[in-house]
């Protein structure tokens, strides 16, 4: 009674559900998109061939078809199909699955494929409760997630299980899913409206078909979709914005600035805004980065820095985008130099792997009474008694005397800063390792 319960109801879905479910391939080869997982040369077409499915963790965005990849890799592979989503199961679940997996098993020598929807909402002991299941082969684990496995996934399941990632289907894949929708609703549309719905939905396929289905509707009798239509059906964009895109469009923005582009720099900010990134963690990467890439190639980039990030909590969005922008185009444009972190780098680098070594007597503190008479500040020279500002002088331990931490590029700011160091080194030659 079960299974005819189960066919009725599933046909019932075909004929009423949306229209995404309604137009769910039925086998690998009407998947769209994936060309690098399922195309002749793809991994996941060879495993399915050469029947070993083992356990696999599919990472990607919505709508890439994670979920009916799992069920037709199911049906290849002559197993059971079961499914749980780890927003609402528990461990008490997991343990159901694996026992009827195992009679299953038993019984009839059929195996059991385990669909384990938004596998990253699983806690580390509902993760646990799967390992002995998925070790001994009990259960062959399909974890869905659009989260970033490395970061959510512990460890010992993600060491069992393959990682493949799916990707964004392309501009061909969304407008052969479109033509599908029309074909199987009837419908027909406008070019200038396909090319708007395509692009409006970053890669997401079941956005797309939910769309067109609004989209449709709103056209009314005789289907024909216009640009109108589609913009009243998706009057938002949808951008997704999970924790790989947090650390991934973040990159994206530092390295463009850092290559000094600042359009790409605004294209990023303006992703991290949309998205609703916290602008102050937008303003400290920008300090960061006035220091760190820029440095004293323009030393006014860390002060324009500094500012945007007053800004974000003197103003506030959505006025501070202005500053935030103003920073970005300031500092990518800047001449751009890495010596200052360089050197800071360097010198931390020696001070945990070489001897400390002692302060120079003539650097030593000696306000107090009787310090001469240790030799603490004995034979200091004071810079500013000299007409230049500027006395050949040690300052290093001993030890690290003549290391150069610092060393100037010819851009920018630093060209001027290179000329009074080389300057002062030909002035003291000779001099600069004698405190006297």
């Amino acid at each position: 009674m079960s299974d005819l319960f189960e066919d009725a109801l599933e046909e019932q879905l075909k004929s009423r559900g949306p229209l995404a479910s309604r137009l769910r391939p039925r086998s690998l080869d009407e998947v769209l998109g994936q060309e690098h997982l399922l195309g002749p040369r793809g991994a996941l077409r060879a495993l399915v061939k050469a029947r070993r499915l083992t356990s696999v963790i599919m990472w990607g965005p919505a709508g890439t078809g994670k979920t009916t990849i799992a069920r037709l890799l199911a049906e290849t592979v002559g197993a059971s199909f079961e499914s749980l989503s780890a927003v609402s199961a528990g461990v008490k679940d997991v343990r159901e699955v694996s026992e009827r997996a195992r009679r299953r098993l038993g019984e009839n020598g059929r195996s059991t494929v385990l669909l384990l929807d938004e596998v990253h909402r699983f806690s580390k002991s509902q993760q646990d409760a799967l390992l002995p299941s998925v070790e001994d082969g009990t259960i062959t684990l399909i974890g869905a997630t659009t989260e970033n496995p490395f970061f959510e996934v512990n460890g010992p399941l993600l060491s069992r299980s393959t990682l493949f990632r799916l990707e964004p289907l392309d501009a061909r894949a969304l407008r052969t899913l479109l033509d599908r929708g029309l074909k199987a609703e009837g419908g027909t549309i406008e070019e200038e409206a396909a090319r708007a719905l395509v692009d409006s939905v970053d890669g997401d396929g079941r956005a797309l078909l939910t769309t067109l289905e609004v989209a449709l509707a709103i056209a009314g009798e005789g289907h024909r979709v216009a640009l109108d239509d589609v913009e009243r059906a998706r009057t938002t964009r949808a951008l997704t914005w999970g924790r790989d895109d947090h650390y991934d469009v973040i990159s994206a923005f530092i390295k463009s600035i850092r290559g000094s582009d600042p359009d790409a720099g605004l294209h990023w900010l303006a992703r991290m805004i949309v998205a609703g990134e916290d602008p102050r963690y937008i303003a400290r990467r920008l300090v960061i980065l006035a220091s760190e890439d820029v440095g004293m190639a323009d030393p006014t980039a860390l002060l324009v820095a500094n500012a945007a990030a007053y800004a974000v909590e003197f103003v506030g969005l959505p006025e501070a985008q202005l500053n935030l922008a103003q920073a970005v185009v300031h500092l990518a444009t800047a001449p751009k130099s890495n010596r200052t972190a360089l050197g800071i780098w360097k010198a931390i680098e020696d001070v945990k792997s070489r001897p400390a070594g002692p302060v120079p007597p003539h650097l030593r503190d000696a306000h107090y009474k009787g310090a001469t008479k240790i030799g603490h500040g004995v034979r200091y020279r004071y810079p500013h008694d000299d007409p230049s500002g500027w006395v050949a002088q040690q300052y290093l331990p001993d030890h690290l005397a003549g290391t150069r931490y610092y060393n100037p590029t010819n851009l920018g700011a630093e060209r001027e800063i290179s000329g009074r160091i080389r300057g002062r080194g030909e002035k003291g030659s000779g001099e600069l390792s004698d405190p006297g």
